[in-house]
């Protein structure tokens, strides 16, 4: 026991942050996908999945994410109290590419290193569980096999890829026979019956030289593409940041077609745990308990004579009220409502491709814009003049900047705040303001340990966000 408590702390958790969970809108979009987001208890998901590889039993985690969300990432990590690499890619490749710029990463420190590759955005509520999951498979792993993780199913489900696994004695960590893509309705019924397949979950186990032979063997133009954007990446606090020419020449795939699907030596390990990966508002529902009439009823919501239907408002000061609904999902969010029969909810997406085709802001954008610093919300957004809230972290600072089409009022309502005016700083309280003009240099930032809350005004011909000349940025954007 001693020694597998050994090689599980020299495991690199990997955690894929690349979706965007676009079937989870109004919650889950662009801006804050679903895995940093807060849908099943007070944790985000990322935050349940980095606590999942406990520090007492793996290595530090290492994060695959975009330039946008590096910020995200990074102030979840550091709210756990938790140091990790954070490589950032360019764009979107799917999982491959991610996959092996990990465990090229991960061979740096350790050629034979043992690698755990797991989705950001799914919920495994029972960590010991996942725990002795991943040990069941190191052995296995450690001999060369890339080990897969499957979840054993209690229903027919269409939305799952499934593992075929051959039913060889009792060994837990079993040969897979087969992989296959979502199934329709009957062959799900089928595998059911058959007692020995099991539900894709997308984690996996595997050394990093064994990835990385296969990737050599099957996938030697990505990998090269791959191996040239790490070796050209840019470090920075933490972040790696890929090089984007390198990564751009990668055809997108994923890990189960480019590796998954041809390699020999693939095991599996069934998980007896829950999980889901909340790919949409039915997996989500799932997950709670709902009332005598079939109904969840989350956050400002009421159902009057409703059956087996949703009503979640995530909206502040906005009460959702469903009155004679069957089957139906309502979501409520400050700028958007969706009302979506449940039957559709695999459809989500389409509303998003819908509303970014219309060029509606909320189809990717949240009210609240996150900065490494702390977020902003628009209040109010006219010709002329826009009214933003400044939410500023403890110890953040903003950049020194100016604009050369707007001035700016800043009042502080909750906070002592910091100001620079070209030379001139001072602190300002509660219930002061000041002005700042066109094109004079200006920073803020919140030097207490408590929150500061800012109501900015602007007024000027041009109020768009790229209206902005930085000096100093600690956060070198």
């Amino acid at each position: 026991m001693r020694e597998l408590n050994k090689i599980m702390s020299m495991i690199f958790p990997v955690i894929l942050c690349g979706g965007v969970g676009s079937r989870l809108w109004p919650l889950s979009r662009k801006s804050l996908p679903k895995q940093f987001a807060s849908i099943i208890g007070d944790q985000s998901l990322f935050h349940q999945a980095v606590s999942r590889t406990d520090r007492d039993v793996f290595a530090k985690p290492i994060i695959i994410t975009s330039e946008d969300h590096r910020f995200l990432a990074q102030k979840q990590l550091r709210e756990l109290g938790i140091d990790g690499s954070i490589i950032l890619e360019p764009n979107g490749k799917n999982t491959a590419p991610a996959v092996f710029a990990a465990a090229l990463h991960a061979s740096r420190d350790q050629a034979d290193a043992l690698v755990l590759v797991m989705p950001s955005d799914h919920h495994i509520p029972d960590n010991d569980a996942f725990s002795q999951m991943v040990a069941t498979g190191t052995i296995a792993a450690q001999d060369g096999a890339i080990v897969t993780f499957g979840v054993t199913p209690d229903r027919p489900e269409t939305g799952y890829g499934y593992i075929e696994t051959d039913m060889v004695g009792e060994n837990p960590c079993r040969p897979v026979a087969a992989f296959h893509e979502k199934p329709d309705l009957a062959k799900a019924e089928a595998m059911l019956a058959a007692g020995n397949y099991l539900w894709n979950a997308g984690i996996f186990l595997f050394r990093a030289d064994v990835m990385l032979a296969l990737a050599a063997k099957f996938q030697p133009k990505m990998l090269a593409s791959v191996h040239t954007s790490l070796d050209a990446a840019i470090e920075d606090h933490n972040f790696w940041h890929l090089d984007a020419e390198a990564w751009d020449a990668i055809t997108p795939d994923s890990i189960d077609y480019a590796i998954m699907e041809k390699a020999e030596h693939i095991a599996c390990v069934a998980f007896q745990g829950r999980w889901s990966d909340l790919g949409d508002w039915r997996a989500v529902v799932g997950e709670f308990d709902a009332d005598a009439d079939g109904n969840l009823v989350v956050g400002e919501s009421s159902a009057l004579d409703c059956n087996n239907s949703v009503l979640w408002s995530d909206a502040e000061g906005v009460h959702l009220v469903g009155l004679g609904l069957d089957n139906i999902i309502a979501v409520a969010t400050d700028d958007a409502v969706m009302i979506a029969h449940a039957d559709k909810s695999q459809d989500v997406r389409k509303i998003v491709t819908h509303l970014e085709d219309k060029g509606v802001s909320q189809a990717t954008q949240h009210i609240k814009d996150y900065r490494p610093w702390g977020w902003f919300e628009s209040l109010a957004n006219m010709p002329g003049y826009q009214v933003k809230r400044l939410h500023v972290y403890p110890g953040a600072t903003l950049s020194l900047q100016s604009h050369e089409h707007r001035s700016e009022h800043w009042v502080v309502v909750d906070g002592t705040a910091t100001i620079q005016i070209e030379d001139d700083i001072k602190s300002v309280a509660s219930n002061e303001s000041v002005y700042i003009h066109v094109g004079q240099k200006h920073r803020l930032a919140n030097d207490t340990e408590a929150p500061l809350t800012v109501i900015e005004v602007q007024t000027g011909s041009y109020l768009g966000e790229d209206d902005i000349i930085r000096y100093e940025d600690m956060y070198n954007r």
